[in-house]
This record gives structure tokens, sequence and C-alpha cells, in this order.
């Protein structure tokens, strides 16, 4: 069957994780769940990216595509109703501007200045979490784990080893959830198994081994809410603390997209062997990236603590129209071609020995 005929495209996908900003990725699955030319095979993840994944396979079990919409729809506006009296949202001063930045709010001044002073043991002892409150509320662990058709992985830090670690669905429970989605400074480290885990941003934002050695479809879509490139020098403290934000939960993800190009180029220059290095040749690998960059940008790091169902909503458009610039001007590239040009957003265009993030077989 050709595509005229209405042959899908299997795709893989990638998650970040930033807090709510996570409802752009919402945007992003709600139109790649709408368009009937693509199909998910797997689905990798951390923090919010992680929710996003697992809500998207439990929904998709239960009542297909649309099943997952809905999911979607009910966990991002639960999250609203249940954030109603955060004081991290606009006040008529951001309206009257029109930005959703939040970076200069004097609440959320004064919260920055106490987690330097206090941890998350000393301010919150009882170990409450409302994103605990709303995971159990919308995530049915057993449904889940009962979800064969699409493969998911979540990815937290453990704190004793600095090292990653994969929930793929056969392990996943809410406490693996929890732990990908545990910033240090708001949240006390999730155990599991005796073991203490924190964001999985850290080392993994978001992971993508898992995709390529468990999955067989070629093309893997990174959809990313964190900035990699700015055009000028933070000088505000605001400014500063959100760049080193973003280098660090972009570290993860340019030192993997680095490995995938040096490996690429070694298999194809000087025909190396071995089990890993084989398995890998006898396969297609496509990157794809779906962002918006520029207006994620304008958004600050605050604003990731932005409950407003308002915000989220425009967060969601925004990955819709993403989403959907990407189909449109990729969707025949899919099972043919990477579409992210690593060297443009990395190192601004600069020339560079690396060719686009491509391998295929021969």
């Amino acid at each position: 069957m050709n595509e005229a005929q209405g042959e899908r495209r299997r795709i893989n996908l990638a998650l970040q994780g930033g807090g709510t900003h996570g409802a752009f990725t919402w945007g992003v699955l709600d139109r790649l769940l709408e368009d009937e030319r693509v199909e998910i095979e797997g689905i990798s993840g951390a923090s919010a990216g992680a929710m996003n994944g697992a809500i998207l396979a439990q929904g998709f079990h239960k009542g297909g595509a649309a099943g997952a919409r809905a999911a979607l729809d009910r966990f991002w506006r639960r999250m609203a109703e249940i954030g109603w009296y955060n004081p991290i949202r606009r006040s008529w001063i951001e309206k009257l501007q029109g930005t959703w930045n939040l970076d200069r709010s004097p609440i959320a001044l004064w919260m920055e200045e106490l987690t330097l002073l206090f941890s998350p043991y000393q301010t919150n002892p009882l170990n409450h979490s409302n994103l605990r409150t709303l995971l159990e509320e919308t995530i049915d662990i057993a449904m889940l784990r009962d979800c064969k058709t699409l493969k998911l992985f979540v990815a937290a830090t453990n704190v004793y080893s600095g090292q990653p670690r994969i929930f793929d669905r056969r392990d996943l429970t809410i406490e693996a959830l929890l732990a990908s989605s545990c910033v240090p400074q708001m949240y006390q480290a999730v155990m599991i198994d005796g073991q203490p885990y924190w964001d999985g941003g850290y080392l993994g934002n978001p992971p993508l081994w898992p995709i390529i050695y468990e999955c067989a479809s070629p093309d893997l879509i990174i959809v990313q809410i964190s900035p990699i490139r700015r055009e000028s020098v933070p000088r505000t403290a605001a400014e500063i603390t959100n760049r080193l934000n973003e280098i660090v939960f972009n570290a993860s993800l340019v030192a993997q997209l680095r490995s995938i190009s040096f490996v690429t180029r070694i298999i194809g220059e000087t025909g190396a062997t071995g089990p890993q290095i084989d398995r890998l040749r006898k396969r297609n690998l496509f990157i794809h990236l779906i962002e918006a960059e520029e207006a994620m940008r304008e958004l600050g790091a605050v604003s990731q603590l932005n409950t407003d169902l308002e915000f989220l909503l425009y967060l969601k458009e925004l990955g819709r129209s993403a989403a959907a610039r990407w189909l449109d001007a990729h969707i025949h590239d899919l099972g043919h071609r990477s579409t992210f040009d690593f060297n443009a957003l990395i190192l601004g265009g600069a020339a560079a020995s690396a060719p686009l993030l491509t391998w295929r077989d021969g």
C-alpha cells in the first residue's frame, strides 16, 4: 500500500520536560493524533514529557487516537483546576503588557529567595504534592502497563549514582512519574526501590537511546520546549538563571545528538563493526524536530510554574500550529530523510564535517 492509498507513517516521539511549558507538547500531540497519515510506535520523555507520554498511551489504549486526545485534554484542564490557587500567574500589569513572562513577578522573586534559603524538606516536611494528586486522579497504572500498542520510556535521575534510569511501561508507577518530574529545589527526592530520584531532565531531556534501541520505525521526532540557542548575552539575574537552566536541561539532548552524529560518521567512513554498531547499521534513523523557539524564548523560566488555563491553552495552540507547519513541510520526508539540521541549530549554521543527522544501511 502506498501513501496515496492511505499508508500510515510510523513515528517515534521524544518529549522534552519543562513544567507547564509541557502544554506546548500537548498541542503538538493533539495535532499529530488528529492526522491519519502518522501513527506512533514509541514515546520517551522526562518530566512533563513523561506525563504527556503516559496520558497519551493510556488514552490510546482505551480509545485510540480520539481517546488519547481526550485524555490529554482532561489532564491539562484538571491541572489548571488543581492549581487554581497557584499565585504564579499573570497580574494586570503583565496582561496590559501582553506578556506571559513572569520573571519579575514579586511572588516569583520571593519564592526563588525561599528556595535559596530553605529546602523542600524544611518548607514541606509532610511532602504534600498537588502533582501526586493530579497523577493519582488521571493515571491508571494497571491500564497503562497493559498498553502493548505503544512503547513508553520515562527518564529519572538516580541521586546516589548520578546516572539515568529508564522506566518502561512494565515497571512504571506513579512514583516513577513523580521522580521524572522531581525538581530538587521544589520537591523531596522520590524513593523507588530504596534509591532516591530527581528530575529525569538532568540526564535525558528527552532520552533518545531507548527509542533507538527498542523501536523499529526509522523516524524519531523530538518535541523541543526548552530553547537551545539565544542571540544575546543575559544581563539581569533572572536572565542569567533562565539561560543556565536552558543550558543544563538541553545539555543531555545536545550530547546525545553529537554522539549520534559521531557514530553516523564513523560507521560511514570506517566500516566499523561490533554487536551494537552492527545492530545500528541494519536500520535507518531519521531525526526530526518540532519546536517554536522564538515564542518559547519570550516566556522565561518562572512561567513553567503557571497553571492558569488561559496560559495552558495558549501553549496548546502554539504546539498545534508548530506541528501543523511541520506536517505541511515534511510529511513526505518521513521514511526517507532527516529534516533536523544539527549544524544549523547547535552551531548556528557554521560549517562542520558532520553531515545532517541521517544514517542509512550501506
